[in-house]
């Protein structure tokens, strides 16, 4: 549904048995270590399984780091940009996933064409309305530059694709506080915004309301932020955020 773009390439649902993850790239089921699982959307346990696990050594090290603008020492380090494009007319995705290099189509599973490219190491979903998703990216930069190569490819394959309509829908950032947290006190005195299961889930959900970013919190504490469409709201919802660990903070 070229409507929902942004969460249509992967979701999954948990379980006390694992998680499991429906993908139109693959599918399978895994207990997943949790570092390897990133929320993509505010949309409470869907998620995007990443190529990688998210790096990180954002470093609680202050060298080089802005402290009027990170006062807590610490700088998410941003792990995928999901971002939507449109090439301004129709295609045939056959003629696409026949003539194009690293190109996949199954109609019957799903409606687009996954095309890959190695640099930047980027996945795109391609539609027949000319709709472009484009994930897997490091950074704004790379994943409109990211964009502009799928486009260029289409292009070269007789279609009057334009590169337009460029968009950011989604940055997932993830980052390391380096203590433990009692989880279960921050969930009893933020009830009207954390959500709390460890039946079901080890980490809480924290929705933030301004900036509108959603945290998963873990007990070691690894943080995970989704939900932003520009990188200055994974920075002020971490530091919004940090002072609440550090008042749970483990003895």
């Amino acid at each position: 549904n070229d409507s929902q773009l942004a969460s249509v390439f992967c979701f999954g649902f948990l379980t006390p048995n694992g998680a499991w993850f429906i993908c139109r790239d693959f599918h399978f089921h895994s207990h997943f270590n949790v570092s390897t699982v990133i929320n993509i959307s505010a949309t409470p346990n869907v998620f995007i399984a990443m190529d990688t696990p998210p790096t990180t050594e954002n470093t609680l090290a202050t060298e080089g780091i802005d402290l009027t603008k990170h006062p807590s020492g610490i700088v998410p380090m941003l792990q995928n940009i999901v971002s939507t494009s449109n090439l301004g007319c129709a295609l045939d995705l056959k003629v696409i996933a026949t003539h194009a290099r690293n190109a996949e189509y199954n109609p019957k599973r799903f409606a687009a064409v996954i095309m890959r490219i190695r640099d930047p190491k980027t996945t795109a979903l391609v539609f027949s309305s000319g709709k472009l998703v484009c994930t897997g990216a490091k950074s704004e930069d790379e994943s409109k530059l990211a964009a502009r190569k799928y486009a260029r490819i289409v292009q070269k394959l007789g279609f009057a694709a334009k590169f337009t309509e460029f968009k950011v829908q989604n940055i997932v950032a993830s980052c390391d506080v380096k203590f433990a947290i009692r989880l279960e006190g921050l969930a009893f005195a933020h009830t009207h915004y954390a959500s709390y299961e460890p039946e079901l889930f080890p980490g809480l959900i924290y929705r933030m309301v301004q900036p509108k970013v959603v945290l998963l919190i873990f007990v070691s504490g690894k943080v995970v932020l989704t939900g932003a469409k520009v990188r200055d709201e994974i920075y002020e919802a971490f530091e919004n955020i940090y002072p609440v660990l550090n008042e749970f903070r483990k003895a």
